[in-house]
């Protein structure tokens, strides 16, 4: 029976570079895994969580999964290998297909869990993350079944069936060289499970991104929903395979499998629905720009210490430079600014204040004593802005002839300087 259209398979699924064999089915797995990582590692840096993590992680992880996914088989179908006609070297060709998927996940999940311990993050935040790469992962490896042309499903007479080659088709036993199955030998075309689980993986991570978005799903709830949405699927695609498998009150243990994985997941989900808080997702790295950039802020800080001195003594000065403004429009030099850079500098001014007294003397003997007042009174106000007294009693011989005469002047002049005296 052959319809008129189907889904033809290939050809042939390996090729040789020289002595070495390149397999389809493992390309498919690589690119699962690739698919897998890459999308879990965008989510986790949507989390907040530190780059490089899902490939730390899966460095563990994918080892423990593909050797669980093997283990799963072969025990699950040892007569294979350990029956009358089987061959127990072959439970090592895992190219020829044979991975049993709640292995892989249960290994799988003890080295995830090595690998979160070593980075100090929360396993099942890493599982919320990874969960539809996990999905898109698995629905890029059904590909490598088509490849192989096996794990097909019931016969099935339409046009997306699946021809099979008359060399795969069911046989009587597992061994290779067993003759067909006679329900099966003249029968081309199948239901193609390869096919129906490849969508279904993909509505599941679909359903998975939509659902985290909307609801928030922390705390390995979006890994769960993941879970159960799968053995779902799995549970309806698995009654369609004829494949040999082991029965146990009349369903394949595949089924019983994803009952009970099913009813765990969702017991999950319903006791973690109020769960929230932090979850460690590895920040320490991502904080640790943030430590260093204390050092900026103590930079500042040798800035700060000369900028806080300069201010003080700006204040200081203030009163100081106020008197001295009026003697420099009198043409004499500013003694106050002079005697900031130190004490010894204030007899300095003096002198210098005495040169241009001559040249001044064209207004009358006056002048002179009151270019000596002013002085003293300059060197009061410097003495009253903290400065030397030595500086001022240089000019005190001056202050008993012409105090009154100065004072004068000075308030006819509105100078303020007497506020310094």
């Amino acid at each position: 029976m052959q319809p008129l259209a189907f889904i033809p398979s290939p050809s042939q699924g390996v090729w040789h570079l020289g002595p070495v064999p390149i397999r389809a089915y493992a390309i498919m797995i690589i690119i699962g895994i690739v698919v897998a990582v890459w999308l879990g590692e965008r989510r986790w840096a949507a989390k907040g969580g530190a780059p490089g993590v899902i490939v730390d992680v899966a460095v563990w992880a994918v080892p423990f999964g593909l050797v669980g996914g093997r283990l799963y088989h072969v025990i699950t179908d040892y007569q294979r290998y350990f029956g009358e006609n089987g061959e127990p070297a072959h439970a090592l060709e895992i190219w020829k297909g044979g991975l049993g998927i709640w292995g892989a996940v249960v290994l799988g999940a003890v080295g995830a869990i090595i690998g979160c311990r070593r980075r100090g993050i929360s396993v099942l935040a890493l599982g919320d993350a990874v969960a539809p790469g996990l999905a898109l992962g698995q629905a890029i490896g059904r590909w490598g079944n088509y490849w192989n042309q096996e794990l097909y499903g019931r016969p099935l007479d339409t046009f997306w069936a699946l021809k099979i080659d008359r060399e795969q088709r069911p046989r009587l036993s597992d061994g290779g060289l067993a003759p067909l199955d006679p329900k099966y030998a003249d029968v081309a075309t199948y239901h193609p499970t390869f096919l129906y689980e490849f969508l279904w993986c993909i509505g599941v991570a679909v359903l998975v991104i939509w659902a985290d978005r909307k609801f928030k799903l922390t705390h390995g709830r979006a890994f769960f929903l993941y879970v159960a949405a799968y053995t779902v699927g799995r549970f309806w695609i698995e009654a369609l395979r004829i494949d040999d498998a082991h029965h146990f009150l009349g369903m394949r243990l595949n089924d019983w499998t994803s009952i009970v994985v099913f009813v765990g997941a969702v017991a999950y989900l319903y006791l973690a629905r109020g769960r929230t808080g932090v979850e460690a997702v590895g920040q320490e790295p991502a904080d640790a720009p943030s430590g260093g950039g204390a050092e900026p802020e103590g930079e500042p800080e040798p800035e700060a210490e000369p900028g806080a001195k300069d201010e003080p003594e700006a204040k200081d000065e203030g009163p100081a430079e106020e008197p001295d403004e009026p003697e420099a429009e009198a043409g004499e030099p500013e003694p106050g600014p002079e005697p900031e850079s130190g004490e010894p500098e204030a007899p300095r001014d003096e002198t210098s204040e005495e040169a241009p007294e001559p040249a001044e003397a064209e207004d009358g003997p006056e002048d002179a004593p009151e270019g000596g007042q002013d002085a003293e009174k300059g060197a009061k106000g410097a003495k009253g802005a903290g400065q030397d007294p030595a500086g001022a009693a240089d000019g005190e011989p001056g202050d008993n002839d012409g105090d009154d005469a100065a004072a004068s002047e000075d308030a006819a002049k509105g100078e303020p300087v007497k506020d310094g005296k």
